[in-house]
């Protein structure tokens, strides 16, 4: 079964987050999503507000941009969140967009290398190794967390071209695709992924989570299309969905049939009503997909 979730996307004032988690947990939604976009919101700090919020939804970041963390941060902060909230995080990192990295001086002369490090260290703590590694950017020396998690976890990687996908598959248990994917995207996403999960010698599950822009009620045609245009993708077809709940699943299906795991509906910039948007994916969407 397709797993469901919503975005609490950053554009909101913080203050807003606390209303909306405990609207996704009381109508049942499986998973909520925050963002750590430069300069709006912690991605740590805003998942551990959630978590403690609610009693049931899952929160997931997505995603951390690695050039801003130290490995060891982020896996003791992972760790924190999992141990404290066993089963309810998922975290993903990604090597984030280059010219916000490069506004604060954290910009990787290979994006790609600091990630595939971070990634293999990250994981590597998470697990409960004991750490020692002198690479290009993630150096630790006999670094090991005094509480990992106690079961295991996944970490996931955002990825968009086919050598991070590739690189998703090989060193990270999930892949983060964003609202831009289109059906088509996934099937090729999923190949490539694949193709990171042969050359590593991987049979394990790897879940693909993607994003998907929806809009629902008055005006949902025009936000939909202002977004996507403000994006500029205007022009790439099946991306997005504007209109009722069976609209929405429809699309959810099809990105389901291309090879997500999981759909992550992603409301516009300017939703009027993200509380309603919550409860609409949970009550009105999720039965049509679950069916």
């Amino acid at each position: 079964m397709t797993g469901l979730g919503a975005v609490f996307r950053p554009q909101l004032a913080p203050e807003r987050l606390r209303a909306v988690a405990r609207v996704a947990d009381e109508a049942g939604l499986e998973e909520l999503w925050l963002w750590e976009d430069c300069f709006r919101e912690g991605g740590i700090s805003t998942a551990a507000a959630a978590l403690a919020w609610t009693e049931r939804v899952r929160v997931g970041v997505g995603l951390l941009p690695v050039p801003l963390r130290n490995v060891a941060v982020t896996a003791m902060e992972a760790a924190t969140l999992h141990r404290m909230f066993p089963g309810r995080a998922v975290l993903g990192v990604g090597h984030g967009v280059q010219d916000w990295m490069a506004q604060v001086g954290a910009r990787a002369e290979s994006p790609l290398t600091l990630l595939r490090e971070h990634l293999l260290a990250l994981r590597a703590l998470l697990g409960g190794e004991r750490v020692t590694t002198k690479g290009r950017y993630v150096r630790l020396d006999d670094v090991a967390l005094d509480w990992p998690p106690e079961q295991a976890v996944e970490v996931l990687a955002g990825a968009t071209g086919p050598r991070s996908l590739r690189l998703a598959g090989e060193a990270a248990d999930g892949t983060v695709l964003t609202a831009n994917t289109p059906p088509d995207g996934v099937r090729r996403a999923r190949r490539l992924i694949d193709e990171g999960r042969a050359a590593a010698g991987r049979s394990e599950a790897h879940r693909i989570v993607v994003y998907l822009l929806a809009a629902t009620g008055p005006g949902a045609d025009r936000r939909l299309r202002d977004e996507l245009v403000a994006e500029g993708v205007g022009d790439v077809p099946d991306l997005g969905v504007a209109g009722d709940a069976e609209a929405v699943a429809d699309a959810v299906r099809r990105l389901a049939e291309a090879g997500a795991d999981t759909v992550i509906l992603q409301p516009t910039g300017d939703e009027p009503d993200p509380e309603a948007f919550v409860r609409f994916a949970a009550e009105a969407v999720r039965p049509l997909v679950a069916g």
